[in-house]
C-alpha cells in the first residue's frame, strides 16, 4: 500500500498514519465551518425576502384603505356613531359649553376640564328644559340608622361630635369621590361641584342602585330652578355654602336661613312632593322650593332642602346633609331624621346638577 518512498520521508507507518489522520480532520473542519457560513447565508436571504413580501402587503392594505366622512352636510350618515361621536370630539368646562359649542344632543357620559386643567367624566342631562345640565353630585343613604358614621360623607363620618360642629364640611370643600355612573349606588362629587359656573340647579330623587339609562323615567321627584339665583352666591354651591357654613351655633331658626328658590317641575309636582315627606310634617313647610342651609330649634344646621321652603323649625324631618352635631344624634347624618318621611324618598339617591 506504501511505497518505500512514502516510508521513508515518514519514517515509520505510525507517523504516516498520524500525519494523515490530522489532515483529514482538519479538512473536515473546513467543510462544517462552509456548511455553517452557507446556512448562515439561507437564513439571511429567507429573511430578505419575508421583509420585501410584508412590505408588499402593507403598501397593498394601506393604499386600499380611504378615509370616508362620517358627516355631510351637517347630518351624521350612522345615526348610532353621531350619538358618542360629539363625546369624544368636545373638551369643555361643563355640560352647557358642550351643548352650545358643539350641539352636543344625547343625554349620557363626557369629558369635562376644569379651569386647572383637571380631566373628569361626568353625566349631562341635555334634554330637560333646554338641556345642558351638568351632573356634580349625589346624596346617597347607605345606612339611615348609622347617625353620621361610615358612609356619611354629607355630613360626618365621625360621630355625633359638638367639636367638629362642620363635621366632614363636604359642602364646602373640594374633596371629590365616587363615579357619575354609581351615583344611585353610593355618594358621588366631582370638580365641577366647585369649578363650574353655574345660574341654576336641578334636583332628581332616583331610587337607590338604578342603572344610568332608566335615571329619568325611574325618578320620583324632578325639577329645576330658573330664578339665576347662584349667579348671587357665587355661581355654585361650593361658594354658596361657604357664605352659608352647614356648622352648628352659627344661626336661628328662621333668621338665618339660606338662599331659597321657587322651582319648576319636571315629574311630580307640590302635593307629590309634601306626601314624599309625610302627613306629620306637613305644616312645616312650604312646597315647590328649594332651599339651602337652615337651623333647626336647637342650631343644629342642615344643608339642603329639597323641594320646600320651612317655614317652622324642625328642619331636620324633610331636609338632608348637615353639620356634625345635632342635639339629638339621631338626628345625625345624610339623611338627618328622615325615618319618618317615605321609603320611596328614604331609598333614593338625591342627585344634583348645575346649568
Amino acid at each position: 500500500m506504501f511505497n518505500d518512498y512514502t516510508l521513508t520521508q515518514c519514517c515509520t507507518i505510525s507517523q504516516f498514519y498520524s500525519r494523515y489522520k490530522l489532515s483529514w480532520e482538519i479538512k473536515a473542519e473546513q467543510k462544517r465551518e462552509i456548511f455553517i457560513r452557507l446556512r448562515a447565508m439561507l437564513r439571511f436571504i429567507f429573511f430578505l425576502m419575508c421583509l420585501l413580501q410584508l412590505r408588499h402587503t402593507m403598501v397593498g392594505v394601506v393604499g386600499a384603505v380611504t378615509p370616508k366622512p362620517i358627516i355631510i352636510n351637517g347630518t351624521y350618515i350612522n345615526p348610532e356613531l353621531g350619538k358618542y361621536h360629539a363625546r369624544l370630539r368636545t373638551l369643555a368646562r361643563s355640560c352647557l359649553d358642550i351643548k352650545e359649542k358643539h350641539g352636543a344632543s344625547q343625554d349620557g357620559m363626557y369629558i369635562l376640564t376644569t379651569e386647572s386643567g383637571t380631566y373628569y367624566q361626568a353625566f349631562c342631562d341635555m334634554t330637560t328644559a333646554g338641556g345642558g345640565w351638568t351632573l356634580v353630585a349625589s346624596v346617597h343613604e347607605n345606612n339611615i340608622k348609622g347617625k353620621c358614621s361610615l358612609g356619611d360623607r354629607w355630613s360626618s363620618q365621625q360621630g355625633n361630635d359638638q367639636n367638629l360642629p362642620e363635621g366632614d364640611g363636604t359642602w364646602a370643600n373640594t374633596v371629590t369621590f365616587g363615579s357619575a355612573e354609581a351615583s344611585t349606588s353610593d355618594d358621588y362629587k366631582n370638580p365641577g361641584y366647585y369649578d363650574i359656573s353655574a345660574q341654576d340647579v336641578s334636583v332628581w330623587h332616583v331610587p337607590n342602585n338604578e342603572q344610568l339609562k332608566s335615571w329619568t323615567s325611574s325618578a320620583i321627584l324632578r325639577y329645576h330652578t330658573d330664578s339665576q339665583f347662584l349667579t348671587e352666591h357665587g355661581g355654585n354651591l361650593y361658594h354658596l355654602f361657604k357664605k352659608y357654613p352647614v356648622k352648628f351655633g352659627a344661626g336661628q331658626c328662621k333668621s338665618d336661613m339660606g338662599p331659597s328658590s321657587p322651582v319648576v317641575y319636571d315629574t311630580g309636582d307640590k302635593d307629590s312632593t309634601a306626601n314624599l315627606y309625610g302627613p306629620s310634617v306637613g305644616k312645616e313647610f312650604e312646597s315647590g322650593f328649594i332651599t339651602f342651609r337652615v337651623f333647626n330649634a336647637d342650631q343644629a344646621a342642615v344643608a339642603m332642602c329639597s323641594g320646600v321652603k320651612p317655614i317652622e323649625c324642625n328642619p331636620q324631618h324633610y331636609c338632608i346633609g348637615g353639620g356634625g352635631f345635632f342635639s339629638d344624634r339621631q338626628q345625625c347624618g345624610d339623611f338627618t331624621a328622615l325615618e319618618q318621611a317615605s321609603k320611596h324618598l328614604t331609598q333614593s339617591a338625591v342627585l344634583l346638577f348645575y346649568r
